[in-house]
């Protein structure tokens, strides 16, 4: 990774969406294959009764798969974030986190069912975890 990478992702820390939700990564994988984020329980990212907002959770796992297909896939490529549902399982209290993976074989497939039908839409699934129950 070099340093225009890594200034690049540091930034996003910064960018206004996730600063104002408190939403940070914590680790990038060596390939652009991984991604970390966690947020915190503040009083501007709660709902009503006092969980996690779900718009600051829906911000927190938008951008991530495109942006490892981006970095993995190269400029011959062009990626664009389609489509997104949320389902929300139990509250999240506290401190939450989400990895996102996309494994070297997962893009290679990617790459090469793209190179023959020139157009693909992927599919990718990520849980977000409340650091207190694991849930």
């Amino acid at each position: 990774m070099n340093l225009g990478q890594k200034l690049r992702f540091y930034f996003l820390n910064f960018y206004p969406p996730y600063f104002g939700a408190g939403i940070r990564y914590k680790k990038i994988g060596k390939g652009f294959n991984h991604f970390r984020l966690s947020m915190k329980l503040h009083w501007w990212n709660r709902n009503l009764v006092g969980t996690h907002f779900g718009g600051s959770l829906y911000s927190m796992c938008d951008p991530f798969y495109m942006l490892m297909l981006i970095e993995n896939l190269g400029d011959e490529y062009i990626v664009w974030d389609k489509a997104a549902t949320i389902r929300f399982i139990a509250p999240g209290l506290g401190k939450v986190y989400a990895d996102f993976e996309i494994s070297p074989e997962e893009v290679e497939r990617i790459r090469n069912e793209a190179d023959e039908k020139r157009k693909l839409d992927a599919f990718f699934q990520t849980k977000v975890y409340d650091e207190k129950t694991g849930k």
